[in-house]
Formats: C-alpha cells, sequence, structure tokens
C-alpha cells in the first residue's frame, strides 16, 4: 500500500484557493457529530461540514432505538454484561462501564431538546433487541427514532449562534504539518477547493457500509472518514469487523431497507422458505441471539434451502400493535403489496456496522495530535467484535460529548497563536485512459460481499486483495475533479485495510466469521489488530 495510497488525493497550492479558519472544524454531520458541535463553548468557534445533509446519515437512519438503563427493573451491570457477552473479551470494560453509566444523563439531554420518545403513561415505553436481556430501547414514533433524534438536535444547532454549518461539502483531506493536524481541504460544487484551518478537528464520518452490494447504509456511508485518517497518518484498529444486520428487506429490483431488530424484539420470528422456524436450531436465544449469530444463521439456511432469503413472520401478533409500533416498515412494505400483519417479509443480512475504526482513547482522541473522532468512524473499545443493538446511538452521544469538550479545551490552550501553514500539493500528469468508475465501484462490492462478508475464508480474500491491489495501483495513482472519483479513491482504501486485516486474523471472533478457522482461538487472537499507513496491518 504504500506505493499507491497518496498523501493527498488533489492538487492545492495555498495562493490558488480561499481559506477558512475555525476553532474547531467538525467533520460529519450525524449524531455523533453534531452532539460533538454542541459540547463546544459558545466562546469558540465551529464549523460542521457534510457531504449531503443533516437528514442522510445512519444516525438518522435508525430505526429501533437508543439503549440505556432506563427502568427501575434494570442494572447498570445487567446492561455492561450484555454487551461484553456480545462482543466478546475485545470490548474495554472501563469504556463500556462509562459509556452505560451516563446514559441515563445523555438520553435526558435529548429529552430537554426536544426528542419526543414513545411513553407508556408517563415513563419511556421500552422495546428489547437481541443481546438485550431486558427491555431497555427508547424509541421515538414507533420505528423512526433516529430521525426525530435527529431533528431535535438539528434544530439545537440551528439555534446555537457559534456553530456554522456546510452542507453538500466534501472532505478531500485532512492537513497535517509536523505530524499535527491542521484542519482539512474541502470542496463544494459553489466554491469549489477551500482550507478550512483548525485548531481542533473531530472526525464523525460514520460508517463505510456501501463497500458492499447489500448493505443497510445510505449512499454517503463510504468510509471517508476512515480514509482520511488513514493519509493522515492515524491507527486504526479491528478493520476485519463489519457488522452484518440479519434482516434486510430484499425483494429483487428495489433498494435495501432496514427491518429494525425491534420487530424481532416484539415477537416476529424467522422462517426459511418451507414455514420452518429455523434459529432454534442454532442457538437457544432464537430470533433475540446477538446480530453476529442471527446472520451466520441466516445465511446457512438459505444455503440449505437454496433461497436467496428467509422471511420474518408477524401474522400472530397483534394487528393493531404491529401499525401502532411500526408504521415505516408497514408503510414501506406496503409499497411492494405486502401487508406486514399477514404477509411474510422476505430479509437477508446487509453491512450494517463498522465496529472497527480509528483508535480513540476515553476522549476521542486520535493517535494524531489536534485530531479527534467520535461515532461509528471511531473504535472506542465499546463494541469489541460485535456491536450490541442499540448501542451505537448512545456511543454517538457519549463520545460526542467528549470529544467536543476535550477539542474546545485544547483548542482554548492555543489561544490567538494560530495560523494557516505552507501547504501545498502538486498537480500530477493525467491518465490517458478513461476510467468507467461506476463499473470500478460496482465490482468493488461485488466483490466485497462475496469474499469479505458474513463468511470468509483465505481463498476468497486472498483473491480480493489481488484485484484490490491492482485496481488501486491504477485507481489511487489518479487525481479526481469530483466526489465520484475521491469516494471510490477512499473505498479502495479502505477495502485493503478491511481484506488484509481480515486475512491476518485466523479464527472466528464476532462478525468475523472464518469458515476456515472456524474457532475462536484466545491464545493466539484474543488482541486488537491495528493498521496505519506504511505499515503493514
Amino acid at each position: 500500500m504504500r506505493s499507491s495510497t497518496p498523501r493527498y488525493l488533489v492538487p492545492f497550492h495555498p495562493k490558488h484557493v480561499p481559506h477558512f479558519f475555525a476553532d474547531v472544524l467538525v467533520i460529519g454531520a450525524g449524531l455523533a457529530g453534531l452532539r460533538t458541535a454542541l459540547g463546544v463553548p459558545r466562546d469558540l468557534s465551529v464549523l460542521v461540514v457534510t457531504k449531503d445533509g443533516f437528514s442522510l446519515s445512519n444516525s438518522a437512519l435508525a430505526q429501533g432505538g437508543i439503549a440505556g438503563v432506563l427502568s427501575p427493573d434494570d442494572q447498570l451491570q445487567d446492561h455492561v454484561d450484555d454487551t461484553m457477552l456480545a462482543g466478546g473479551s475485545l470490548c474495554d470494560r472501563a469504556v463500556v462501564e462509562r459509556v452505560i453509566r451516563e446514559s441515563v444523563e445523555r438520553i435526558g439531554e435529548l429529552i430537554s431538546w426536544g426528542t419526543d420518545f414513545d411513553r407508556a403513561g408517563v415513563r419511556l415505553a421500552l422495546g428489547r433487541e437481541g443481546g438485550h436481556g431486558r427491555n431497555r430501547i427508547a424509541h421515538a414514533r414507533g420505528d423512526a427514532t433516529g430521525k426525530e433524534i435527529m431533528r431535535a438536535v438539528a434544530n439545537r444547532v440551528m439555534q446555537t449562534p457559534n456553530i456554522t454549518t456546510w452542507e453538500s461539502t466534501f472532505s478531500l483531506d485532512l492537513l497535517s504539518h509536523e505530524g499535527v493536524c491542521r484542519g482539512a481541504l474541502v470542496w463544494n460544487p459553489r466554491h469549489g477547493k477551500t482550507l478550512v484551518w483548525a485548531k481542533q478537528t473531530v472526525l464523525c464520518t460514520g460508517g463505510a457500509g456501501q463497500l458492499y452490494r447489500e448493505t443497510t447504509n445510505p449512499d454517503v456511508a463510504t468510509g471517508d472518514g476512515l480514509a482520511l485518517a488513514y493519509r493522515v497518518g492515524a491507527e486504526l484498529r479491528d478493520m476485519e469487523f463489519m457488522q452484518f444486520h440479519p434482516t434486510m428487506l430484499y425483494i429483487a429490483g428495489s433498494s435495501r431497507h432496514l427491518i429494525t431488530e425491534a420487530i424481532r424484539g416484539e415477537g416476529a420470528y424467522l422462517v426459511d422458505r418451507h414455514g420452518h422456524r429455523f434459529m432454534l436450531d442454532y442457538d437457544e436465544r432464537a430470533e433475540l441471539a446477538p446480530r453476529d449469530v442471527v446472520s451466520r444463521a441466516i445465511v446457512s439456511q438459505m444455503e440449505k434451502t437454496k433461497h436467496p432469503n428467509v422471511y420474518l413472520v408477524l401474522d400472530h401478533l397483534d394487528p393493531r400493535l404491529v401499525r401502532e409500533r411500526f408504521p415505516a416498515i408497514v408503510a414501506l412494505c406496503r409499497d411492494f403489496d405486502l401487508d406486514v400483519t399477514k404477509d411474510r417479509i422476505p430479509v437477508r443480512p446487509g453491512a450494517h456496522y463498522m465496529v472497527g475504526g480509528v483508535t480513540v482513547d476515553q476522549e476521542g482522541r486520535t493517535t494524531v495530535p489536534g485530531l479527534w473522532a467520535a461515532g461509528e468512524v471511531a473504535s472506542t473499545g465499546l463494541h469489541g467484535a460485535n456491536r450490541l443493538a442499540s448501542n451505537s446511538l448512545l456511543e454517538a452521544l457519549v463520545f460526542g460529548a467528549h470529544a467536543g469538550a476535550g477539542a474546545a479545551s485544547e483548542a482554548a490552550k492555543l489561544g490567538d497563536d494560530f495560523r494557516a501553514v505552507p501547504l501545498e500539493n502538486q498537480q500530477i500528469e493525467p491518465g490517458n485512459e478513461l476510467l468507467d468508475l461506476a463499473d470500478i465501484r460496482n465490482s468493488l462490492k461485488s466483490l466485497m460481499w462475496r469474499d469479505v462478508g458474513v463468511r470468509r475464508d483465505h481463498d476468497g480474500m486472498a483473491e480480493a486483495a489481488e484485484n484490490l491491489d491492482h485496481w488501486c495501483r491504477y485507481v489511487l495513482a489518479r487525481q479526481f475533479s469530483d466526489p465520484t472519483g475521491w469516494e471510490l479513491q477512499n473505498m479502495l482504501c479502505v477495502a485493503q485495510l478491511m481484506v488484509r486485516s481480515a486475512l491476518a486474523r485466523e479464527e472466528t471472533r464476532g462478525c468475523h466469521v472464518r469458515t476456515d478457522f472456524t474457532e475462536q482461538d484466545d491464545e493466539r487472537w484474543n488482541r486488537h489488530s491495528y493498521c496505519r499507513r506504511d505499515e503493514e496491518a
């Protein structure tokens, strides 16, 4: 990778582009990004940039809810134990305990900012999802929790005078000088390239589900922040752990959609093409086993029955409850002439959540001074080898709050002694051959789904690595002029890191499933994997 990964994607010169200065730069406008911005005191300036809009993020699409110790029948230690059991020994217990301990405070903030959670009388209505031993999932508008939370938090951001937002702005690269992050080079159609100089920068760019043909993620989830961090020299950790959600609506010709785990928490169950309820054949927890277990079982059952999907069944549930609790799913399925109260819902696993990411400490600091990270782009130690359902929104709030406060504190120490530095990147000769970027992207997504999907083996991943290395040699060497090319370069960079990390981990652990190393090997692999620019994974 040393020869094929450039430091900067595009040419730039400080005399030829505009400059913008901020105390804190936040890249990404999902829940982690907005909570980070709100954590900066009002005497400091914050710039939030996002390549699309506030409404398009994994946070906004979250259906199930946000987990926390919210009932007198629940205990902090119970939630901790469930999280540790799902993620295994790669969870950092201190991080797990801290995040869950803050759940009441952080969810209370959301309520004070106007989030309208569903209630049972005066108390929050709490659901249950796979891997949880108790009902502890707060939800809003039935199955539109993320949308409602993002509405309230975005309104709060818009009312905060020290926060400036730039939508439709692509972050090309992090700027660095003498080993310190100094901001980012960004681009939008109106102004072109801009050098944003920041005393502290926080990555909140989300995940990388779009590397896969089958995914629940929106189009923007192309792993940009992971690639940005890699090119600036930050350490990344556990890149082999991509979580696959067991139940993604699977209808040929349609876009893919998440079918929330909460629907199984309310009693829906899975059957194969013959109507056999198969989950009990794989795990005594049945449909409420952790996601890695359910995804693995579904793939195995699809192979046994030679069928492209399995089915969710809800016809035994109260139709009124189903319509009230899951209005978005009811409406979505109706578009495909499916009545979820009567008809089976075709589902299969899809890439859902990047468990690995940029290594951070408990405050959100990365290994590069001046750079922080929060949310799905970060590897915090909360999720270990497999994320427990509905812990992600909580993590975004907790680490967003700490990263915002920490970055603000460091920015304040610099005072007014902050200025631009003489950075530039030369233009290179353009290639003569026109590239069909859409074809390469589709080929990449198919390759990742086939060879680095729910189940993996050495031969498939070795072939994937060979293909990726070849594509990278001629794609990463180019300098493109729009986001189509830049996204593809980021996707290829991240895919290489994922494949190399997955090849190295010769065991099955959490959501990393090797068919050629079927057992968990604590003696050799009860540890994290790391990668950094110019070093092997």
